[in-house]
């Protein structure tokens, strides 16, 4: 027994192989083509176990759920001459994988047909439509500064008869019609990723978004200046207006204390008219003599009337 434990193993071994040569396993998430001699013969799409002829079959496994392309930037004109690179992306799967095989292959030749017909579509498509079209999507009103930034003066008052979606569902169905009738291939959906000017024209746009913005500041900037001014003005007028009334309260306040100093004068005069007299004299000798004034009066004169009325000490 000890002896024939190798030749069992090498048989063990040998059946395992063939058996897997005999069989095959589908998963849920694939579907099989059978070649022989590199000849497809039967596409199996049940998941399971199977049978095949072992050594001259072989199992070509395509996916069955959905796929992802996606497409490069490609420079494309517009009807109305503006020179935009635009990027694509599109979903796809495989329904038919017989003439999936039979036609592209694989997966890598699927994404180079699919390559070469949604860019052509794409191309098509846009080359018909104007920038306006490609770019908006309704017919929203544009702001002065939107304008700037992408479409121009040339745009503000264009109107838009088909937008952006339409076109994007028109490349898609353009693109889905050849496909689907030769490829085995489901397109599910197209769509624009990314619009964008080429760089020559990117500077200019640029240039005048800068140029916009500039016009803009110099609005605010005038306008904050009217408003400076018109603050300033407000401002004197005010002033000149507090002035003016702390002017005229201030000489009738100055009125009425002349008005009650003269009341109260008079009444004093009116009380000792000599006694007024006198202290009227010594406040001008007050403020007539000093100690270098000189004075030339006669002898009669007002001035001296009191001092000729004092006796001698």
């Amino acid at each position: 027994m000890k002896r024939n434990w190798p030749v069992l193993i090498v048989v063990v071994i040998a059946v395992a192989i063939g058996v897997s040569s005999f069989l095959y396993t589908v998963d849920e998430t694939e579907q099989v083509v059978i070649t022989r001699f590199g000849k497809p013969i039967r596409s199996v799409s049940e998941a399971g176990l199977h049978v095949k002829m072992p050594f001259v079959d072989t199992v070509n496994t395509f996916p069955r759920q959905v796929l992802a392309w996606d497409g490069t930037p490609d420079q494309i004109p517009t009807s109305d001459k503006k020179y935009i690179f635009v990027d694509t992306f599109a979903r796809w799967r495989i329904v038919d994988a017989d003439r999936f095989f039979k036609s592209v292959r694989n997966e890598g030749g699927a994404v180079l047909r699919l390559n070469a017909i949604i860019d052509g579509a794409t191309r098509d498509v846009i080359s018909r439509n104007t920038l306006v079209e490609v770019v908006r999507n309704t017919n929203r009103e544009l702001l002065e500064e939107d304008a700037g930034e992408g479409l121009g003066t040339d745009y503000e008052i264009a109107e838009v008869m088909i937008g952006r979606e339409e076109i994007a569902q028109r490349i898609y169905e353009k693109a889905r019609e050849k496909i689907e009738s030769s490829f085995g291939i489901e397109l599910l959906d197209v769509r624009v990723k990314r619009i964008n000017y080429i760089q020559e024209v990117r500077v200019k746009v640029f240039e005048r978004m800068i140029s916009e913005r500039k016009r803009i500041a110099e609005l605010f900037r005038s306008e904050g200046q009217r408003n400076r001014q018109e603050i300033f003005g407000l401002r004197d007028k005010e002033l000149k207006r507090i002035e003016s009334e702390a002017y005229l309260t201030a000489q009738q306040l100055r009125g009425k204390a002349d008005a009650e100093a003269a009341r109260i004068y008079a009444q004093a005069f009116g009380q000792d008219a000599e006694f007024f007299q006198f202290t009227q004299a010594l406040k001008t000798f007050r403020d007539t003599l000093g100690s270098d004034t000189t004075l030339l009066l006669s002898t009669d004169s007002d001035y001296l009337k009191y001092l000729k009325k004092s006796s001698p000490r």
